[in-house]
């Protein structure tokens, strides 16, 4: 069974009467994994599939959803594994050479 099989199959199980644009969704799919995340390809392929649907959204339409979901991927100024500069870690005082041997601690 190959990829527009299984679609075509999918498409069966769901009820949904459609033509999917398969390049179209790989396409979107690989910008959002290579310049969001991974996680964000099957997540951004569902949204646009949703805000069609929402949309009752024609072939032309279901483009340029894609087209302005693949420019914001492309712009993600926070690669995956960039850092966020937000997420910054609350610094730790050292405290090595306190003398904690005399204290109590309990389990809450």
């Amino acid at each position: 069974m190959n990829l527009h099989d299984w679609i075509d199959e999918l498409c069966d199980v769901l009820d949904l009467d459609t033509e999917v644009d398969e390049a179209l969704l790989l396409d979107l799919a690989r910008v959002a994994a290579h310049n969001v995340a991974r996680p964000a390809a099957p997540i951004t392929t569902y949204l646009l599939g949703y805000a069609a649907g929402a949309a009752d959204a024609d072939v032309e339409e279901i483009e340029a959803l894609a087209a302005r979901a693949q420019r914001l991927a492309e712009g993600w100024d926070r690669p995956a594994g960039a850092p966020d500069p937000d997420d910054v870690d609350d610094e730790i005082p050292d405290d090595s050479s306190v003398d904690h041997s005399g204290e109590a601690y309990e389990d809450v």
